[in-house]
Parts: structure tokens; sequence; C-alpha cells
């Protein structure tokens, strides 16, 4: 990747990225490409927010219920058709391009920010 195709970001903007637990898992019919919407526990801080997610290739709702996996709570909210998403869920592809999420190794508390 050459530096024309992203954009730095300060440390300090990555800190809200969170790790997390408590999450609920709804059908998402509306979506263009088949999605899950999260509702995702933050804790007292941060509150409950919600997600979509393209994560349907290698997760059902079942598996995903209390999962512990990676945030960012500080980007603006985004329209996904009739769907509000607050936060983004972290995944990457692999190499057939279904989305893994980013989990941590262990478990961690509940709204942990990431640390550098």
């Amino acid at each position: 990747m050459t530096s024309a195709n992203h954009r730095s970001a300060s440390v300090s903007s990555w800190m809200w990225i969170s790790a997390l637990a408590q999450l609920y898992v709804e059908d998402f019919p509306e979506a263009r490409k088949p999605a899950w919407k999260l509702t995702i526990d933050f804790g007292p801080d941060i509150g409950v927010k919600k997600s979509s997610a393209q994560i349907t290739d290698l997760y059902d709702a079942v598996s995903l219920r209390g999962r512990q996996v990676m945030a960012v709570v500080n980007f603006p909210p985004r329209q996904i058709g009739p769907f509000i998403s607050e936060v983004l869920t972290l995944g990457l592809s692999d190499a057939d391009g279904a989305i893994v999420l980013l989990t941590p190794e262990r478990p961690v508390p509940m709204a942990h920010r990431c640390i550098d």
C-alpha cells in the first residue's frame, strides 16, 4: 500500500479502539450484502451501541453472542440502509474474502482501550 492509498491516524484517535463483551445479534435482511445487526454493550462509560457487520460467511448468530470483538467507538455514525451503525466493528479479509473478526487473544475487561 502506498501513502496515497491510506490516511494517517493519530495515536490518540486509535486509542478509542475498544475490546468488548456482551455482543447481541439480529438478522439484517434489508442489507444489500449479507450482514448482522450487532448490539454491543461497552459498559457504563460508552454505553450500548449498534453496528452492522458483514461477517455472515464465518459467524452465525449463536457463535457471536457474548464474544469479545474490537471496534472503533469514536467514528461518526453511518447510515446503512434503514440502520444507523454507531461503531465500526473490526475485521480482516481472509484468502477467500470472508471477514475474520479482530478479537483479543485472551479475555480482557469490557470496554478496555487498546494501548500503544
